[in-house]
C-alpha cells in the first residue's frame, strides 16, 4: 500500500529482543542511542525508527505498539506517533512477539517529525480501503467530517497528570500545565481525569503477557542461539504457563475492565456544559529519556493498549533550567516511584543540559483516530508547532 502511494523503503531499524521493552536493545545489532547522548536510550520498542526520525534520515518511520512502543520513542526523541486502534491499518505477515494472541492486539502506526506528515500518511493509507487486503481490518473509511468537525470546535478535555503509581518528573508536569493554560486560554475546557480502572487494566495487560509462561518469547530466542537480554530472560522466567480456563477468566476480567471504563468515560462530564470529554491528556511517561536500562514503567500508555483505543503523542516542550529548582519533597508511593525519584535526582543536570524532549499524550477511544488527529493539530497550533 506505501508503495503504491509512491514511498521508498530506506531501512529496517533496530528493535529490542522480543519487540517487548522501552528500551532499544539485542545481540545482533547491540544498544542503539539517543542521538543527542550515547548515555541515553531513544526509547522503543521502536527506537531505531525514532533515532533514524530524529537525525532526519526518513520522512515517516513506522512501528508496532503493544503497550507503548510508538509513543515512548516519539516521546523521547521529539517526534509525533500515533497508536490507532488495532483494527484500522493492516497487521497481516508482520512479524509479532506472541504472535496469535488476540488478547491485547498489537498496533501498527506511523511516527513522524510533524503532525501533518503523519496525518496525511493516515489518511491516504485509510482512503486505500485496507480492509480489502486485511480481514482483521474494520470497514472504516476516513471520516472528514469528524476531523474538520473537532479542528474547529471548543473542547472538553479531560486531565491526568498522575497515574497514582510512579510520579512524573518535573519537566514532565510543568510542560504539559503549560499547555493546559493554553487550552484554556484558547477557550477550551479542562476536566480533571482519574486513574481510576488503570492499576487493574495494566495488571491484567501484565497477566496477558506471560499466559503462555514465555514459552513463545523463549522458543524463537532458542532457536537464534541467541544470549537472552537480562529484561527479556526475567519477562520470560516470570510465571508459569496458565490453563485454557485459567485463560477465559482473564478474557472475561478484561472484558469487565473495558466496559468499566466506557461506562467511567460516559459518566464523567462538564461541570459548566455538561459535555463529555473528547480526549484525555496526560504524560506518555513519568520521565524524558533517561540513561541505558533505567525504564522501569509504561502504565501511561499500556492503558491504552488494554482498552484498544487510539493514543497520540506529539513534541510540547524540552527539559528547562527552571526544573531544577522545582521541589522534590514527596515520599515514595512504592519501589517504581522511588527508583523515579533516584533516577530524577541523579540525572537532572545532565537531562537539563541536553535540553530533551517533553511529549504529552492525547487519547480517544476505540477508532477514533480522526479526532484525535484533529484535536492534537489544535495542540500542536496552539504549542507553535514545536520542532525538535
Amino acid at each position: 500500500m506505501l508503495r503504491n502511494l509512491g514511498a521508498i523503503m530506506l531501512a529496517k531499524t533496530n528493535l529490542p529482543q522480543s519487540i517487548m521493552w522501552c528500551e532499544t536493545e539485542n545481540p545482533l545489532w547491540g544498544l542503539t542511542s539517543n542521538p543527542s547522548c550515547k548515555d541515553y536510550t531513544p526509547g522503543g520498542s521502536t527506537g531505531g525508527e525514532a533515532a533514524l526520525l530524529n537525525l532526519r534520515g526518513s520522512i515517516i518511520g513506522w512501528g508496532t505498539d503493544i503497550g507503548g512502543s510508538i509513543r515512548i520513542p516519539a516521546h523521547m526523541m521529539g517526534l509525533c506517533g500515533l497508536k490507532p486502534s488495532s483494527s484500522r491499518l493492516p497487521y497481516y505477515g508482520v512479524p509479532v512477539s506472541t504472535e496469535g494472541q488476540e488478547h491485547v492486539p498489537s498496533s501498527v502506526g506511523p511516527l513522524a517529525r510533524n503532525l501533518p506528515s503523519l496525518t496525511l500518511v493516515m489518511k491516504e493509507l485509510v482512503q486505500m480501503k485496507p480492509w480489502e487486503h486485511d480481514a482483521r481490518c474494520a470497514p472504516v473509511p476516513w471520516r472528514d467530517e469528524i476531523f474538520q468537525e473537532f479542528r474547529s470546535k471548543p473542547l472538553t478535555i479531560g486531565l491526568l497528570t498522575d497515574d497514582g503509581v510512579m510520579r512524573p518528573h518535573p519537566p514532565i508536569i510543568r510542560v504539559l500545565l503549560s499547555l493546559v493554560e493554553k487550552l484554556q486560554a484558547a477557550g477550551h475546557e479542562i476536566v480533571e481525569w482519574n486513574a481510576d480502572l488503570h492499576a487493574e487494566c495494566i495488571q491484567v495487560m501484565d497477566e496477558f503477557y506471560t499466559a503462555d509462561g514465555g514459552e513463545d518469547i523463549r522458543r524463537d530466542i532458542l532457536a537464534g542461539g541467541e544470549p537472552f537480554i537480562p529484561h527479556v530472560e526475567a519477562l520470560v522466567n516470570r510465571g508459569q504457563p496458565i490453563s485454557v480456563y485459567d485463560y477465559w477468566q482473564l478474557n472475561k476480567r478484561k472484558t469487565m475492565l473495558q466496559q468499566a471504563y466506557l461506562k467511567k468515560w460516559n459518566e464523567i462530564e462538564s461541570p459548566k456544559t455538561g459535555r463529555k470529554v473528547d480526549v484525555v491528556l496526560m504524560p506518555p511517561m513519568p520521565h524524558t529519556a533517561v540513561p541505558h536500562h533505567s525504564c522501569r514503567w509504561v502504565g501511561y500508555t499500556k492503558i491504552w493498549n488494554v482498552l484498544d483505543y487510539s493514543a497520540l503523542v506529539i513534541p510540547a516542550g524540552k527539559v528547562s533550567s527552571v526544573d531544577g529548582d522545582a521541589p522534590w519533597k514527596f515520599a515514595p508511593r512504592n519501589m517504581l516511584d522511588e527508583w523515579n525519584a533516584g533516577v530524577w535526582a541523579q540525572s537532572k543536570a545532565r537531562m537539563i543540559e541536553l535540553g530533551l524532549p517533553v511529549g504529552v499524550q492525547i487519547a480517544g477511544r476505540k477508532l477514533e483516530e480522526e479526532k484525535v488527529l484533529a484535536i492534537g493539530a489544535v495542540i500542536d497550533e496552539l504549542l507553535g508547532g514545536i520542532r525538535m
